[in-house]
């Protein structure tokens, strides 16, 4: 009887490992574009393909206008190849582009998202997302056992039945659909708030999705708001991803100016390779034009 990758046990021998020769592209790692172009000239190119990426932030840090703009972007691009330099940069010339947008929501509708994304941006960025975005809508069984009535979440049916699980259906729908894919889980905060799933059964999915992502190609972005786990849950879950960018308010001394911050917090494969010099802090701003940008570069000691 056969077994699967993520139940298979295998012990390798150092023999194994030592002499068998590496194929040409052991080494050669291909990447997806963030479509932060300053981003994506840091970390040459974007980041690796087949990566599962936590965005963790403040509340309005950036976290949504950071997928927004990565798949606006992505989205323009495909239909106007000709402008890929002009939105990616020159970084991302090699850089391979996933063929669509998949994102999956808990709480809040297709049409909200739209029409959020519309409201930040322009035209362009609004109609090229929404024409590559595959949404999947888990609001019918998100809200099973709440107070809100089928009619609030436009579900044409009841809410789904009492056996149906979430990350179970979450699962099945990015088997069938994530190959290739920028992925956008929005959000494992509305898991955790709403305590539609267990701890523990969350961070085994992550981990499971760490290992999925690999096959899947493209790149997987979870959002999730810092401060709402347990620390002790919080690192667990950063502990299961490829990589981890942090979003954040800073306050200046003596002032009530905010300024919003990103950083890589974690990437085995992509920080080893970065020049100590580009290891920063970068303060960002949101136009209507262009989406999340780099305003310049803050080095962390």
């Amino acid at each position: 009887m056969g077994s699967s990758p993520l139940t298979a046990e295998r012990i390798y021998s150092s023999a194994e490992t030592l002499n068998v020769t590496a194929p040409d592209d052991a080494f050669s790692v291909r990447k997806v574009p963030t479509g932060i172009a300053d981003l994506d000239s840091i970390v040459d190119g974007g980041f690796p393909e087949g990566s599962l990426v936590l965005l963790l932030g403040d509340i309005g840090a950036g976290m949504q206008e950071y997928v927004y703009t990565a798949g606006s972007k992505i989205a323009i691009v495909h239909q106007h190849p000709e402008l890929r330099r002009y939105f990616l940069g020159q970084a991302c010339d090699d850089s391979v582009l996933p063929e669509r947008i998949c994102y999956a929501t808990f709480s809040r509708s297709r049409e909200a998202i739209l029409q959020e994304l519309g409201a930040s941006f322009n035209g362009e960025f609004y109609y090229a997302f929404r024409d590559l975005a595959l949404f999947k809508d888990f609001s019918g069984t998100y809200f099973r056992n709440s107070v809100v009535p089928s009619s609030w979440t436009q579900q044409e049916s009841a809410f789904g039945g009492p056996s149906e699980n979430i990350l179970e259906s979450l699962v099945t729908f990015l088997d069938e659909n994530a190959r290739g894919s920028l992925v956008v889980i929005d959000s494992l905060t509305d898991l955790v708030e709403g305590e539609a799933v267990e701890m523990r059964d969350l961070v085994t999915t992550v981990k499971g999705l760490q290992r999925a992502s690999k096959d899947w190609g493209g790149v997987t972005y979870l959002l999730m708001t810092r401060g709402i786990l347990e620390k002790r849950y919080e690192q667990m879950v950063i502990d299961s991803v490829d990589g981890c960018l942090t979003f954040e308010w800073r306050s200046y001394l003596n002032s009530s100016k905010r300024q919003r911050y990103m950083y890589v917090e974690k990437f085995t494969s992509v920080l080893p390779h970065l020049n100590r010099d580009k290891i920063a802090r970068f303060p960002t701003m949101v136009t209507s034009a262009q989406g999340l940008v780099v305003v310049y570069m803050e080095r962390i000691a």
